[in-house]
């Protein structure tokens, strides 16, 4: 499963409500600093209120990162398909863009990037009765297509994060993993 990886990688993850953003965020964070020497990871709240927009940038790179904020990226995960326009304009020509397809209006307008559209809520209600782990499923599908990071190195922060709640830690796995074939399986 593992592609080649960049040289340096740049993420922004958004989506409501923020848990299933950041925890997306950390995993990929401390999985590149399995294979980076400098990594950020840089979370941002809307200040409305609990449950409100959320978004967090993880930057990797052998080189020094000036800094964690990014007004673009090279990969971009939506995890709320109403952010769809925001974030379509703050994907780096060329960079790849994965969206969650439920509540999804809007339409591409740019052809300098790749949107892949998800359907993330839809899989995890399918596969655990519940959409806890939609944010796993993007995740898993940006992997396959990007190949910024091995999906390997992912599924071990996993198991050290989610050690001793053996329920969760398979739910949150198979996600992963069902983001992941996912792609594959629309490649056919």
């Amino acid at each position: 499963m593992e592609k080649i990886r960049s040289e340096r990688g740049e993420v922004i993850i958004t989506g409501l409500g923020g848990a299933g953003v950041l925890t997306t965020g950390t995993l990929l964070a401390e999985a590149a600093v399995e294979r980076y020497k400098n990594v950020t990871w840089f979370p941002s709240y809307a200040i409305s209120k609990r449950g409100g927009f959320t978004e967090c940038s993880v930057v990797f790179s052998n080189d020094e990162i000036a800094s964690p904020l990014l007004s673009q990226a090279e990969g971009v995960i939506v995890a709320e398909a109403a952010q769809f326009d925001d974030f379509e304009k703050r994907v780096c020509s060329g960079g790849t863009m994965v969206v969650e397809r439920a509540g999804l209006q809007a339409k591409q307008t740019r052809d300098d990037i790749t949107v892949v559209e998800v359907p993330a809520i839809e899989t995890a209600i399918n596969s655990s009765g519940t959409s806890k782990g939609a944010n796993l499923i993007l995740l898993g599908a940006f992997l396959n297509l990007t190949g910024m990071l091995p999906m390997e190195l992912i599924e071990k922060q996993i198991e050290k994060a989610f050690s001793g709640k053996e329920k969760v830690l398979r739910s949150n796995l198979k996600s992963l993993t069902d983001g992941w074939d996912f792609i594959d399986n629309s490649k056919r």
